[in-house]
């Protein structure tokens, strides 16, 4: 397979805690022990930037969940983030933002001031949140109505991008003889609206990007509008190439619809490796961390994921029946996923939970380098990708494998670069393979 002219792909490392897999913690040598030390997360970036990704991505989360069951968060990101850009230089720097609990003046200062921090590598992922555990953190008994969370995060990114607007290039003078800045570059945003009140301007100048790179990471379709109107890149979750194609063609068709470029926006499907110099290799690294994985907490995840209580499923058995995607009123992506891996490989409870344990339902590829840039590349080609979120199922050897294995296959089919040519994250998503 050829690269098509002009296209490369993009990676973002999306990092979170020991790994993806639900029993990374619980493995011999984890670095469990090394979750409040930043210099852990440091070396994963390095190790991201080494291996010339677009970004490095976090999520967060509002509840502290079962403290038991293993990592969960631990730092909190965007103070994560200020450490990491002084740590490195080139490689783009994601968080996640909830718009439900976040105001945009808050968030909009603080991620300006990132971007200052880092030179131009800050992204938000805006995200509406999940669960009640969550809103009763912030006041309130219960998550709002899924159309009110989505109404409120589009006027949430509106009023953000008002504030990041409101500096223009060239409003600070510094000008020691008596005018710091142009008050004529600098508009007040006077926003007043159903969810939010805000005058502006923002108290941050105009950042080096002038404004955070926007991802999203919706499937619902209320998610996929706000998608197609603001996000310059998008998180999605696909199981296989033809999932992976109807969310591509859906979502571009939309960025069209909304006067966007459809290849000014970067869709990453989230991807879970194993990946050994033999297929055997790769498979015994998965098969050891499935051999740690707790029975309990595997099925009260699952639970999470399908909203009923799977404690007494017997684990040998066919999965019960679920309702239709259509009926469910919870997280839709994670959902439509686990009822196509249901439909496809008709799995026991057991085999249900081994699949999830790692990325809850995304693509997994298992082999060597050729074997997972092959897979890469028909993705790629094939219109289900423009890159992929990589979820590392253990740190830091999943990431470093990826790194060391997976990379130089992928340059070597000139799919990937073999340098970085910006320096921001915005320029990292606009790269194109050399003429």
């Amino acid at each position: 397979m050829a690269a098509l002219p002009g296209r490369q792909l993009h990676l973002n490392a999306f990092l979170h805690g020991c790994g993806h897999h639900g029993a990374a913690w619980r493995l011999p040598g984890s670095p469990v022990d090394g979750m409040g030390d930043i210099r852990y997360y440091e070396r994963l970036a390095r190790t991201a930037e080494r291996g010339l990704f677009d970004a490095v991505f976090f999520a967060d989360g509002q509840s502290a969940g079962d403290p038991a069951a293993g990592p969960l968060w631990h730092l909190e990101p965007l103070t994560m983030l200020a450490a990491i850009a002084r740590a490195t230089e080139r490689i783009g720097l994601v968080s996640t933002v909830s718009s439900t609990f976040y105001s945009p003046f808050h968030a909009a200062r603080m991620l300006a001031s990132l971007d200052h921090i880092s030179g131009g590598r800050i992204g938000v992922n805006v995200v509406t949140s999940m669960f009640d555990a969550e809103a009763r953190n912030h006041g309130m008994p219960a998550l709002p109505p899924h159309a009110v969370r989505y109404a409120r995060a589009a006027e949430f990114i509106e009023v953000a991008k008002g504030l990041w607007e409101s500096w223009d290039d060239g409003a600070l003078l510094a000008d020691r003889a008596g005018r710091y800045a142009d008050p004529e570059r600098i508009r007040p945003v006077l926003h007043s609206g159903p969810h939010f009140s805000v005058d502006g301007p923002l108290n941050v100048p105009r950042s080096p990007q002038g404004s955070p790179v926007l991802f999203q990471a919706g499937a619902s379709e209320p998610g996929r509008e706000l998608a197609a109107k603001y996000a310059e890149g998008i998180y999605a979750v696909a199981y296989d190439l033809p999932g992976a194609q109807a969310y591509y063609s859906d979502v571009k068709r939309r960025v069209a619809e909304a006067g966007r470029a459809p290849d000014g926006v970067a869709i990453m499907p989230g991807l879970v490796t194993y990946v050994g110099v033999t297929g055997e290799e790769a498979r015994a690294k998965q098969a050891e961390a499935d051999s740690f994985l707790p029975v309990e907490t595997s099925l009260a995840q699952l639970g999470r994921f399908v909203q009923r209580d799977c404690s007494g499923w017997e684990l040998d058995a066919p999965v019960p029946a679920l309702v239709p995607a259509r009926e469910f009123t919870g997280p839709q992506g994670r959902y439509a996923t686990i009822l196509r891996i249901i439909d496809a490989e008709r799995p026991t409870v057991r085999q249900l939970l081994g699949r999830l344990a790692a990325g809850g339902g995304h693509a997994t590829m298992v082999g060597t380098p050729e074997q997972v840039a092959n897979e890469m590349q028909r993705w790629f080609e094939h219109g289900g990708a423009d890159g992929f979120n990589l979820m590392p199922p253990l740190l830091p050897d999943s990431l470093d494998d990826f790194v060391e294995l997976v990379v130089p296959e992928l340059q070597r089919r000139g799919l990937f670069r073999t340098e970085y040519t910006a320096t921001t994250l915005r320029g990292h998503l606009a790269q194109r393979a050399a003429a």
